[in-house]
Parts: structure tokens; sequence; C-alpha cells
């Protein structure tokens, strides 16, 4: 064991409504770390005392979110001062790609226990609202101007031939599992109700499942994101594409955050729940963003001497339903080990925290099939993505 570096715990909030009066609303991205952070210290005793650093996902790094939030949320949740704080931005892979780097930090040698995640709170920082140059600068070749996430996908579907039908059923299939989930109570031993500062719960169920979804009411929804094409025709080149997807087959904008203790053997009293077997971080072409994801969980796959078909269960971004269609279209893989407990579409995507989110869900679903071998794949703008493999230990 002492060769190796485990995950040791991962917790999550619930998905909240990027809505202004919406309950996660209300709080601020470092008390939402920070009651995750006295999440992960209830649970592992002694595990907590002395991290060497929080590294924390997040993608819209102004206003609340400004300031270095790795390190306001460090002095929030009175995590030691010794403890070093970065945040980091690689889209939505950030959570995982934080994740990723606690996992290489203690494999090295260079750290004995991390606290590493992601946090978005979207109802207070806006999708797109930090208004980087990049976005509409026309100095950069065509290929790599940046296009909004959702022209990609219509890109992506139109040249792997990705009807509306299958878009369709990913979404349908997304929202019943999600709404059986939440039901039933399975799938959520990591799942924290976060609460306000009277101590009432602000909230603890995934707020956007949408579990009166229905084949019907999908088919008669109209693709909704062909307007952005107009304004992106430069940087797409001119390239014209037929718009497909609509807002059902989107993942919700929502506030949330996820957080796990990365660290190497003999960490507090308890035993750690999974040992990361591989890590893979990719880029790709920027013109075809969302395929960093498949190449990542290749390189991963590769790094384990694993094959898909020897992975019990995956945690798949649904970065747009494109993705998980080609996913269970061209990989050879049972659709029944894939995004058990629902997928971003049904259950929201705050950006830099989805990645660390979905390791806490991959935990859960093992843990409750009672299986060993887990994976979470993330894909991201601008040609950003990446892949995590688990061994479940307990």
């Amino acid at each position: 064991m002492s060769n190796s570096t485990y995950i040791y715990d991962a917790v999550r909030t619930p998905r909240g409504k990027a809505k202004a009066d919406a309950p996660l609303a209300q709080l601020s991205p470092q008390e939402v770390i920070s009651q995750l952070h006295m999440a992960l210290k209830d649970r592992n005793q002694g595990a907590l005392e002395n991290p060497d650093s929080l590294l924390l996902g997040c993608v819209g790094q102004f206003g609340s979110q400004g300031g270095n939030i790795a390190l306001v949320s460090k002095l929030h949740a009175g995590i030691p001062d010794s403890a070093s704080a970065s945040s980091l931005n690689n889209y939505c892979a950030s959570g995982l790609t934080a994740i990723g780097q606690a996992f290489e930090s203690v494999a090295s040698g260079n750290a004995t226990a991390v606290l590493a995640g992601g946090v978005e709170m979207m109802s207070q920082v806006p999708f797109m609202g930090d208004k980087a140059s990049y976005y509409d600068d026309d100095r950069f070749p065509t290929r790599t101007r940046y296009i909004p996430v959702v022209l990609t996908a219509d890109r992506l579907a139109q040249k792997e031939g990705i009807t509306r039908q299958q878009l369709d059923e990913a979404a349908l299939t997304s929202q019943q599992k999600a709404a059986s989930a939440q039901d039933s109570g399975t799938f959520q031993k990591s799942r924290i109700a976060i609460k306000n500062a009277d101590g009432s719960v602000a909230l603890d169920r995934d707020e956007c499942v949408r579990g009166n979804t229905t084949a019907e009411s999908l088919a008669s929804m109209a693709p909704g994101f062909g307007e952005l094409a107009t304004h992106y025709a430069e940087a797409l080149g001119d390239e014209t594409f037929d718009p497909i997807h609509t807002i059902s087959h989107a993942p919700p904008i929502c506030d949330g955050a996820g957080l796990a203790l990365v660290g190497g053997a003999g960490l507090g009293e308890g035993e750690p729940r999974a040992r990361i077997l591989a890590y893979a971080d990719c880029g790709a072409d920027p013109a075809a963003a969302l395929t960093a994801g498949f190449a990542s969980m290749e390189r991963a796959l590769e790094r384990a001497g694993l094959s898909l078909e020897q992975i019990d269960r995956i945690e798949f971004m649904e970065a747009f339903g494109v993705t998980i269609a080609k996913f269970l279209r061209d990989y050879p893989v049972d659709p029944e080990k894939v995004n058990v407990s629902g997928g971003h579409i049904a259950k929201g995507h705050p950006l830099g925290a989805s990645g660390a989110i979905l390791i806490s869900s991959l935990l859960d679903c093992l843990d409750e099939a009672d299986q060993k071998i887990g994976m979470v794949v993330v894909s991201g703008a601008s040609g950003s993505g990446g892949a995590m493999i688990v061994e479940r230990l307990n």
C-alpha cells in the first residue's frame, strides 16, 4: 500500500438551480466548500489534521469566486495555515484535473494528503461572465477561435451522424435514472445536505431533476441554439450545420461543489474507499472540443492496463447529449454500467465542480453494486478533457 495513492473519501453537494432565489444561491462558494470539508473530517477521523494543500477547480474566477477561491475557502474552513491553496481552470474538466493533480503530487512523494475538488456557483458567477477577450478574439486562426460548447455539440452530432432520436433517448434515460435514484435514496451515500447559517437545511436533493420527462415531451421541443451559430459564423469558418440539440439535451447550469481527500497509506483511523489506478488528461482539436474526453479515456485505460469491458461502473459526463450517444454507440460498453444514477443532462453541470462530483458519485455507485473498478470521463470547451480509473477497496 505504501506505493499507492488513495481516495480516502469524496463528498458532494446536491446540485441546485442557478437562480438568484434558489437555496444554494444564498451561500458563498467558500461556505459550501467549508461544509464539505467538515463532512470529510467527520467521516474520516484523524485523516485531515495536516493536509499539504487544497486544490480547487473553478471556471468563473471572479466576483464571489475571485481572489483565489481555494485560498479563500481554506481560510474560511479553518484548514491549517501550513496547507497551500491553488485554484485552477481547465474548463469543464477542472474538478477532475484538481483530483488528478492531487494524485500526481502524492504519487510522486511531494505530498502526503491533499484536499482536491471544485466549486461553481453559477447563480452568482454566470457562464462566460469573466468576458475573456479570447471569446471574441478574431486574431486567432479560425480553427482555434472560441466556440460555445453547444455549437461544437451540434457540429459533432452532424459529423458523427447522431440523430435527434438518439439524443432524446439519452436525455430520457438520464432523467429516468436520476429520478429513480432521487426517489429511492440510493447512490446518495456521499451527497451532503447543505445548511443555512441558522442550521436549517438549504438543499438536500438534486434540484434540476425533471422526473416528469417523457419521450413525447422531449420530441416536442425545438432545437434551442441555432441562433448562436450566426454570432459565431466567422469562428466556425462559415461552416453550416443543422441545429439539433434542444435545451433538454443540455445539462442545466447549476450551483454545486465536490471535494475529495487524496493521500498515501495510513492517513487517520479509517481505510480509504478507493485506490487510483490511472489518470489522464488530454487535449483535442478545439474545433471538435468534446472529443478530448474520449482521448483521455483511452489513455487512462492504456495506463491502467484495462479494457473498457473490465470497468464495472462508469460516470461519463453528459456534456450535451451527443457525447453520451456517441459513447454508447461507438464503444464496447454495457449501458447498464453507465451513469446508473442519472447523468448531467438530468442533474446539472456546475462547470469547475463537475469532475469532482462525478468521482463522489462513482464511489457511491460502486458501493451500491458491490463492484470493484470504476471510471470517470469528462469533456469540456476548446478541447479539454480528463479520465480517472479507480479500484474500490471497501
